[in-house]
């Protein structure tokens, strides 16, 4: 596992709704009545692998402990909070997906708990 975080700074849409039915797309004229942490969490979803697998081929799937809420941990890459991700990835609870983890998940039906935040992808198993 690296120490450095993501290039959370160049949030750029590059993630579209073809694994997702519901993807979160930077737009600062969207009102948000109910603050980051309530709209990050009704684009949260459960999805198999197989919609998984193509995101940690390009380096953007991460894994979140599941003492962390992935509406949290999105909000704080979408608030460009470096210190916090930084603080994640030292800790482990925030950890890039590599070939290794994808290979014992490619043949089992597993779900996992997603939230895209462009162009990162959020997950945990379910």
């Amino acid at each position: 596992m690296s120490d450095c975080a993501p290039d959370i700074s160049r949030l750029v849409p590059r993630l579209g709704p073809a694994y997702f039915s519901r993807v979160i797309l930077p737009d600062s004229t969207t009102p948000e009545p109910g603050g980051t942490l309530d709209k990050l969490a009704n684009y949260t979803g459960t999805v198999p692998w197989s919609y998984l697998a193509p995101h940690q081929t390009t380096g953007s799937l991460y894994f979140v402990d599941p003492s962390l809420k992935l509406e949290v941990v999105g909000a704080a890459i979408s608030e460009n909070n470096a210190e916090q991700v930084k603080a994640w990835l030292k800790s482990g609870d925030l950890v890039k997906i590599e070939e290794i983890h994808a290979a014992q998940w490619t043949d089992m039906a597993k779900e996992f708990e997603a939230l895209v935040v462009s162009p990162f992808v959020l997950c945990r198993q379910v």
